[in-house]
């Protein structure tokens, strides 16, 4: 059992918030799959930076069981090209940073290859985050839900599009900034097209 540590949602693209806190306590994290799937949260969505300002980018999920799945069962849905319109959404937005040519064609198949489950999907997202960010770490999973981790900070709740993180983020160069400013608490995405091989020491 891990003693110290945190507990962490899986997330699509994830804030840059989540790798403050993954960062800070790793080695010793442990994601979240045996929790029933909330609606409406980054587990399913990202928030990136267009010329207009934010823009949400919400994964599809196969309208079933509601609240009472399990986040590692939920399934994508394909009933629209949502990858289609994620992957020229991103190209719109970062195609002028600095590095998004860099990781473009590893992130790629994400957005051709189909998944069936969201959370091995947006675990294969966050390996190929962590792989471009260089932070070693070996992914571990809860193997039952817990409503409480004594021993642990627990984040499953608290990383959330509804409320603003109260985490200090220095600005960087974005792409868009001379039209509304350095904005904070972005998807991942956002730091490491702007940043590259460099998003490491800025967490």
């Amino acid at each position: 059992m891990i003693e110290k540590g945190a507990v962490l949602p899986m997330f699509y693209l994830p804030p840059v918030e989540y790798f403050v806190r993954l960062n800070t306590y790793k080695p010793d994290i442990l994601i979240e799959r045996e929790e029933h799937f909330p609606k409406q949260t980054y587990r399913n969505r990202a928030s990136v930076y267009t010329p207009d300002g934010v823009l949400t980018l919400t994964v599809p999920v196969i309208k079933g069981a509601k609240n009472h799945t399990k986040a590692k069962d939920v399934k994508i849905s394909y009933d629209f090209e949502w990858q289609r319109l994620h992957w020229l959404g991103l190209q719109a937005c970062y195609r002028r940073s600095a590095y998004f040519e860099y990781y473009e064609d590893e992130l790629v198949p994400f957005y051709e290859k189909k998944f069936d489950f969201l959370f091995d999907y947006n675990e294969q997202l966050l390996q190929f985050i962590l792989k471009a960010m260089k932070i070693k770490l070996e992914l571990k999973f809860t193997e039952s839900y817990e409503a409480e981790y004594p021993n642990l900070a627990d984040y499953r709740n608290a990383i959330s599009p509804k409320h603003e993180t109260d985490i200090e983020q220095k600005p960087y160069f974005q792409v868009f900034e001379d039209r509304k400013g350095f904005i904070k608490n972005l998807s991942i995405v956002d730091l490491l097209f702007n940043q590259g091989p460099h998003s490491v020491n800025y967490l």
